[in-house]
C-alpha cells in the first residue's frame, strides 16, 4: 500500500519555499536593473566651485525630450545618468552627452562661436561626429561633449542653456561685423 502522507511534507515544503524563491528572484532582478554603473568622467579643476554646484542641481533629467509631436525628429531621448565626479553630468545609454563644469575659461579666439538661448558656445569639430562645445564668457566654463550620431548638438545646447545660464556671463562672442568701423584717411 502506498503512503500518501509521506509526500505531503515535501509538497508543503515546496509550496512554502515558492514565495521565498519568487521574492528572492524579484529582489535580484530589481537590484540588477537599478545597478547601472556611474559614468566615469574626470572632474575639471574648478568643479568644486559654487557656480558648478548651482549648475549641476539644475541639469535636466532628460535631453532631447520632444514635447511637440509635429517637430522634426532629432534622435532619441537621452535620460540622465549618474557620474562619478563632482561638477559633471551624463545622458544616454551608452552615454552620448558628457558635461564638465569648471574647465579652463577660453580667451579670445577665432573658433566658431554660437549663441544658443543667451549662452555663447565655442565649437570644436576636430573629432567629428563627436563635438566639443565650451562656454565662452563665463567663469567657470562648461564643456559639453556630444555624439552627433545619436543626438543633435543644437538640441543638447538648447536643453542645457537654462542650467548653464546660472553662471553669469562676463563676455560675449563677437564677429567682424561687431567691430567698430575705422575712418578712411582723408584724401588730400
Amino acid at each position: 500500500m502506498s503512503q500518501p502522507n509521506a509526500r505531503l511534507p515535501r509538497a508543503r515544503l515546496r509550496r512554502a519555499r515558492l514565495p521565498l524563491v519568487a521574492a528572492g528572484s524579484a529582489a535580484l532582478v530589481l537590484s540588477l536593473a537599478g545597478c547601472s554603473q556611474p559614468v566615469p568622467i574626470d572632474a575639471a579643476d574648478g568643479a568644486s566651485s559654487p557656480d558648478c554646484a548651482a549648475l549641476v542641481v539644475r541639469l535636466p533629467e532628460v535631453l532631447n525630450q520632444n514635447p511637440d509631436p509635429n517637430a522634426p525628429e532629432t534622435g532619441e531621448e537621452q535620460p540622465e545618468r549618474e557620474t562619478n565626479a563632482q561638477g559633471t553630468g551624463a545622458w544616454g545609454s551608452p552615454a552620448s552627452v558628457l558635461l564638465r563644469c569648471g574647465v579652463a575659461t577660453p580667451g579670445p579666439t577665432t573658433d566658431t562661436c554660437y549663441s544658443v538661448n543667451g549662452v555663447d558656445w565655442l565649437m570644436d569639430d576636430t573629432d567629428k561626429p563627436n563635438y566639443r562645445f565650451t562656454t565662452y564668457g563665463r567663469t567657470p566654463a562648461v564643456e559639453v561633449l556630444v555624439d552627433s550620431d545619436v543626438v543633435s548638438g543644437t538640441t543638447v545646447l538648447t536643453d542645457l542653456s537654462s542650467a548653464v545660464a546660472v553662471i553669469p556671463a562676463e563676455a560675449a562672442c563677437t564677429s567682424v561685423d561687431d567691430a567698430a568701423p575705422t575712418e578712411e584717411p582723408a584724401a588730400g
